[in-house]
Order: C-alpha cells, then sequence, then structure tokens
C-alpha cells in the first residue's frame, strides 16, 4: 500500500528535450497505484508521443480541446476536478508564462486554470532562460498562488552549457508528491525551529570566516518534519538548496549573531529546536567599510572574538516540553566529545557527525549519524541520503518523551 494508490494524477507535458523523462514518470505513479491522465502540449508531441504515453498509463492522452475525426469534446473543467494533484514536468518557459498569466490557448493551460488539486510545476529550460527575469518573476507569481516549484537541478543543458536548468530527476518528482499525499499527523500542531548551512562573518565587504556546509541536512529535516505536519521555519545561513514542502518557511540570515536573533525571536513558540546549521565559532572582531588591499597595507593581523552558543543559549532558556537537538561534527574521540556538549547545553539529543565517515559531513548528498540522549546512544544509521537520515532523526525525536528524561 502506498500513499498514491487510488490518486488520480494529471501529468502535464510540455515541449522540451525532458519531456522523454515524462515516460519514466508517469510509470513510477502508475507502479505507485495512481491513476494518470497524460495532458500534453502541441509542441510535445515533438519529442515523445502520445502512443508512448498512453502505453504507460492506459488511457487516451489528452492533446486538442477536439477529437478531430468525431468532434468529441474534452472537457478541461472536468479533469482538473477529477484530479487528486496536478503535475507539469516538463515546464517550460512559454507554458510557465501562460499559466502565470491565464493564457489559456491549450488544453493544459485551460485543465491548470480548472484544477482545484494541488499543482506541483518543475521547469525545465536553458540556464539562461531559466535565470532571466521574466521567468523568475513568472515563477514567483504561479509560487505565490500556491503552486509547489519543483527547482530544476543544474547539470548538462540541451545547449551542452552547463547550468541550472534541467528538469529534477523523476524519482526526486515522484517523492516530492508521495511525501506530499503521505503526510502524517504526529506532528500537527507542532512548531519546529531548525538552522541550517553556515554563517558568514564578514572581514570587509568581499572577505568572511565561513565554512563548506550547504545546508542539506537541515532541510532535509524541514522537509521530514512538515510531512510529519509541523510547521517549520528554517532560519538559514547563505544557502543555494531549498525545501520542497509547502509548510516550510525559510528565513535568510548571513552571521551567527543575526542567527541568534531570528532564532530568539522563534523560540517561545517552537515546540521543537534542531540546530543544524555549522554556526561559525569565531568573528572578526573588526569589521572594515572598505575593501582591506593588499597594495597599500602591511599583511593584516585578524584578531578574532566567540560568536555566541546558538544552541546553548536557547536550551538555557526552554521551558517544560520544548525539545532542543543538536548536531556535532568531530573528527576524534567522537562520541566522548559528542556526549560532553549533550551535557553542557542542555540537549535532549545531539546527532553526531564524524568526518572520518566517508560519505558523511559537508557537500555530500549522503550522512551517516549516531543519535545520543543523555541515557546513551539510541539510534545508529549507516550510510544513506540525507533525507533518509533527515526521517531517522525526526523518528527519534518523536519516541523520546522530554517528561521521563
Amino acid at each position: 500500500m502506498t500513499a498514491l494508490k487510488g490518486k488520480h494524477i494529471v501529468l502535464g507535458i510540455t515541449g522540451g528535450i525532458a519531456a522523454y523523462k515524462s515516460a519514466i514518470l508517469a510509470r513510477l505513479f502508475v507502479k505507485a497505484g495512481a491513476e494518470v491522465q497524460v495532458v500534453m502540449t502541441p509542441a510535445a508531441r515533438e519529442f515523445i508521443t502520445p502512443v508512448t504515453m498512453s502505453a504507460l498509463t492506459d488511457k487516451p492522452v489528452i492533446t486538442e480541446f477536439f477529437t478531430a475525426n468525431t468532434g468529441e469534446w474534452h472537457s478541461h473543467v472536468d479533469i482538473g476536478l477529477w484530479a487528486d494533484a496536478m503535475v507539469i514536468a516538463p515546464a517550460t518557459a512559454s507554458t510557465i508564462a501562460k499559466m502565470a498569466h491565464g493564457v489559456a490557448d491549450n488544453m493544459l493551460v485551460t485543465t491548470y486554470l480548472s484544477a482545484k488539486a494541488p499543482v506541483f510545476i518543475a521547469p525545465a529550460m536553458d540556464l539562461d532562460m531559466f535565470a532571466h527575469p521574466s521567468t523568475t518573476a513568472n515563477l514567483k507569481t504561479l509560487a505565490g498562488y500556491g503552486n509547489h516549484i519543483i527547482e530544476p537541478a543544474a547539470g548538462e543543458l540541451a545547449s551542452h552549457l552547463i547550468g541550472k536548468g534541467r528538469m529534477e530527476e523523476p524519482e526526486v518528482i515522484f517523492s516530492v508528491i508521495e511525501r506530499f499525499f503521505g503526510d502524517t499527523a504526529e506532528l500537527a500542531g507542532k512548531h519546529v525551529l531548525i538552522t541550517a548551512g553556515p554563517t558568514y562573518e564578514k572581514i570587509d565587504p568581499v572577505r568572511f570566516i565561513g565554512n563548506y556546509s550547504t545546508g542539506k541536512m537541515g532541510i532535509a529535516l524541514a522537509d521530514a518534519a512538515a510531512a510529519r505536519g509541523a510547521d517549520v521555519t528554517v532560519v538559514a545561513g547563505p544557502v543555494d538548496v531549498k525545501p520542497t514542502h509547502p509548510r516550510v518557511k525559510v528565513v535568510k540570515v548571513e552571521s551567527a549573531r543575526q542567527m541568534l536573533e531570528k532564532c530568539e525571536d522563534l523560540f517561545d513558540e517552537t515546540s521543537i529546536a534542531i540546530f543544524a546549521a555549522a554556526v561559525a565559532d569565531y568573528a572578526p572582531a573588526e569589521y572594515a567599510d572598505t575593501k582591506i588591499k593588499r597594495e597599500h597595507t602591511q599583511v593584516p593581523t585578524l584578531r578574532l572574538i566567540k560568536n555566541p552558543d546558538i544552541a546553548k543559549t536557547l536550551s538555557s532558556k526552554k521551558h517544560p516540553g520544548q525539545l532542543t537537538i543538536g548536531f556535532a561534527l568531530e573528527t576524534d574521540n567522537e562520541k566522548v566529545n559528542a556526549a560532553e556538549k549533550l551535557a553542557s547545553k542542555n540537549l535532549d539529543l545531539i546527532v553526531l557527525n564524524s568526518l572520518r565517515d566517508a560519505g558523511a559531513g559537508f557537500g555530500t548528498d549522503t550522512n551517516k549519524v549516531t543519535i545520543l540522549s543523555p541515557a546513551g546512544i539510541i539510534a545508529d544509521t549507516p550510510l544513506k541520503s540525507k533525507r533518509e537520515v533527515a526521517a531517522d532523526i525526526i523518528n527519534a525525536i518523536l519516541k523520546y518523551d522530554p517528561f521521563t528524561h
């Protein structure tokens, strides 16, 4: 039994080279037990045939308002009402613009305008088209209407240029839809605060102290918590990765002190706080308002001061029933050091990473963690994707009873 069994999915396909991936996506939906109705733009037929998509879905593909031979009318209203979700993958710049501005000149856009169900949009185009201000504005408009944007990936494009614009892989799109329907309510009514990514501590207008954190683990945790019913706020340093779940709000900051201020504003209303950010331990004592010029100055001495310990500061203020979870990235004496941090920072749980574990740590898509409570190790995960690790961490939090520790 899957979360998609019996669900009605309208799969919209537009005219881009990534249309071949739609066949894989349709197959994944069908294997999960969903009924899939494909709606294609006329241009999409140049990239993948209706025969292929019909064979995969066991349904006739709709491409026009009328059937040419019989004059049979295809009701976009009926299709829109039938759907439990509409997924447009790939979504070209042209279709995105039409959707944003209500240009209902094909069956796909009219179906979108009639849809009452959630709509998921997976853009696919060349990097310059994706980066163009008009595309950015159109996607912002569509997100403002409540649509879910599945960000494209970076890589080699049809133009053979390298950049952001590749439609996300079918397996990832499928997992986004599956998680949407698979949400459970264990954390319903709970507010979860998560810190993510690095902090940048400015030396001058062009230089900073930072680290290699990408924020992938924190964002994966945010999606996992939201999928269990929580309302999630991520206070993130400079990161590019974005959450996929609509119940996740991201607040951007730069420095450790800014991160602490935002977290303090949110902490009283927080049920669970997860401190996953790689906060810089130190910041420059002085900030130069102008760029420090190598040609005109001696080699400067950089004097550092300690940054606030966000996890320790907030854990010292927690009230009964609040949970605080920290992260420890260690290179030696890992479990001993993590246990000491757990106690000294008044945390309920701590998640240990070791840089000695291949595939774990900064910049990777995988992780391997040990979760400790004051009573000892409660979970030890093998190397797996950060999304899977995030689910393991949320499971550990759900099993932890703060009133018995």
